[in-house]
């Protein structure tokens, strides 16, 4: 009849506390975020525009939320991931695709690095505090990359749900009971949520000459790249969904079906199966818009007040302040807490690259025989963790050799990359779910109304958002980059498909 699986019985009862067993990839993504964009951006974002940055936040998770819905409902009713969809676009076959490899080569290594350079600063801030400015945290960054790589040697996607599912769980607790801890303006901060003024520096922002000459709408977009996390992030999140199996997801059959093709009874079960990245995507982004208001509040009352930013290469330390304010005993419990955020997120981001590079594997697959999923694994494992400890090694001799006072700013190193991963991306992903959508779903599984306007309205905000950001950050060098970037895969991709062509029999 069909190879859709019955759906789990939590997708058809109605005891909304039987919905919580879905939670398991989102729980991912919400790990993925909280450990840079709560954590570090929003108490950031709080401290220098205070409660009117939680509009912008819930503009944001609404529409992320929308464009994993779709992607993930896609998945779920298919069996296809977006790149595979993505081989049908206009010109060479797989151009888009190996588009995102060619960013994904670069960006992921630096992703890895300021992930594992904030763990550095934190730890080197804790153990001595008095070398900041000596580049010490970045050789603690590498030591703790080095671990990280080592556990994603040895695990997998099974592990990687459990230890983050755990690291949501206890983060939720804690900044629950610190939410009231801090005793915020509850007035102020739901007012926040409806402040749709423009964000604008205070003026003692001045103080701080990084940040002063940093174009605001660069800074707001890098919020919108990393808060909910960022293009990546999903196409990572729909490719676990075969490790669920979850409806026509699924590893031993990644070619896409057609949803049409199967009887009622089929399709009864994947509109029930579309349940589950429901349930999923809105625990998740829940959680992140509840991390981003705990985060921009503990910014706005303690680090604003005090006219503190977290910034350059002391991005977690400032944070302990939260505590200090209220309970100097819990410094310990706050540090231990911020490692293990940061510890999920670059644990996390590190697998994301393997579930990447699976995907764009199953979309090429006559150009990628005999390459094994555990050897690709292996590869690009190797890949980003030679390349992330390559970038922190790279900053640390430029230090030394140049005898500049402090590192590059681990801020400065993440904003090129996260313009793109985190926002055009996102902009790509929506208008191109909408295609997928119109061109492979019948009326039978019509994308509602709703999700196809807000991934609309996403996909025009995103690219206007992440356009301005790159001319106000390098102005036409970035357009440069992206179309040197975008014209070297169309040469790739033309150069993979003439090479297949001639394998093809009688050719």
């Amino acid at each position: 009849m069909s190879g859709c699986r019955t759906p789990l019985a939590a997708l058809t009862s109605r005891n909304p506390a039987s919905w919580l067993t879905i939670f398991g990839p989102g729980a991912i993504i919400a790990s993925l975020t909280i450990g840079s964009g709560e954590l570090i951006f929003s108490s950031r974002g709080g401290a220098l525009f205070g409660y009117q940055l939680l509009s912008l936040f819930l503009v944001v998770c609404v529409f992320k939320w929308a464009l994993v819905f779709t992607t993930a409902r896609h998945m779920v009713l298919t069996g296809a991931h977006p790149f595979q969809r993505w081989m049908d676009l206009p010109g060479p076959r797989g151009w888009l695709p190996v588009t995102f490899l060619l960013l994904a080569v670069v960006s992921f290594p630096v992703w890895i690095s300021f992930h594992a350079g904030t763990l550095g600063t934190l730890a080197s801030g804790l153990l001595h505090p008095e070398s900041a400015s000596t580049g010490t945290h970045l050789l603690w960054g590498m030591i703790i990359l080095l671990v990280v790589i080592g556990l994603a040697f040895t695990g997998g996607y099974k592990r990687l749900e459990k230890l983050q599912l755990l690291f949501v769980l206890l983060m939720l607790l804690a900044v629950t009971v610190s939410l009231f801890l801090v005793q915020p303006d509850w007035g102020a901060l739901f007012a926040g949520f409806t402040n749709i003024t423009l964000p604008t520096y205070p003026e003692w922002v001045g103080a701080h000459p990084d940040i002063a000459k940093r174009p605001v709408w660069v800074e707001l977009s890098t919020y919108v790249g990393v808060i909910g996390g960022s293009g990546y992030d999903y196409l990572a999140y729909v490719a676990y969904l075969r490790d669920k199996q979850w409806g026509l997801a699924s590893n031993e059959r990644p070619s896409p079906v057609q949803p049409d093709a199967h009887d009622e009874t089929a399709r009864l079960r994947l509109r029930q199966w579309c349940r589950a990245p429901l349930i999923d995507c809105t625990l998740s982004f829940a959680i992140v818009l509840l991390f981003s208001a705990v985060f921009v509040a503990c910014g706005t009352e303690i680090l604003g007040k005090v006219q503190k930013v977290p910034d350059g290469n002391n991005l977690l330390n400032l944070q302990a302040a939260f505590v200090e304010a209220t309970s100097p005993w819990l410094r310990p419990f706050y540090f231990a807490g911020a490692f293990l955020a940061m510890f999920g997120t670059l644990y996390g981001t590190i697998e994301v690259a393997p579930a990447v590079m699976r995907e764009i594997q199953n979309a090429f697959p006559r150009s990628t025989v005999g390459m094994t999923p555990a050897k690709t694994r292996r590869v690009t494992l190797l890949w980003v963790g030679l390349g992330g400890l390559l970038v922190l090694a790279g900053n640390l001799g430029w230090q030394q050799f140049t005898g500049a006072e402090k590192p590059t700013a681990l801020i400065a190193i993440l904003t090129p990359a996260n313009l793109f991963t985190g926002v055009l991306a996102c902009g790509i992903i929506c208008i191109l779910s909408g295609w997928a959508d119109r061109r492979h779903l019948r009326r039978t599984f019509k994308t509602p109304l709703l999700l196809t306007l807000l991934n609309t309205i996403a996909a025009i905000l995103f690219f206007a958002l992440g356009l301005k950001a790159y001319w106000d950050h390098s102005g036409w060098a970035a357009f440069l980059i992206l179309a040197g970037t975008i014209a070297t895969a169309w040469l790739l991709a033309s150069l993979i498909n003439h090479r297949l062509a001639k394998r093809e029999p009688g050719a």
